[in-house]
């Protein structure tokens, strides 16, 4: 998995490439730890993105909880195999997937 950050003042997008699983969540929980204080608008770009496990989806909510105390969250290039998660899992509910 790639992370790739792209700031402009208090907005971030973070482009993620590869799969978000066991073995690579960490890497994007650590970013999102060490980078979203400050950031009033985070855009998380999942085109390059073809898997995700649980471990990625408790990392997406981990951000859309910090972002709730802070801004907005959005949830950008979501691929069919990636919604259908989303929607399984009843994150449609409450990410703002654009």
């Amino acid at each position: 998995m790639n992370i790739k950050p792209k700031k402009d003042g208090a907005k971030l997008t973070v482009y993620v490439e590869g799969r978000i699983d066991t073995n690579t969540f960490q890497a994007l929980y650590d970013f999102f730890q060490a980078e979203l204080r400050g950031v009033k608008e985070l855009t998380l770009d999942l085109e390059k993105v073809d898997y995700i496990s649980s471990a990625g989806l408790r990392t997406i909510l981990f951000a859309k909880k910090t972002m709730d105390n802070q801004g907005e969250m959005y949830v950008a290039h979501v691929n069919d195999d990636i919604m259908e998660t989303f929607e399984l899992t009843c994150f449609t509910d409450f990410l703002n997937i654009i």
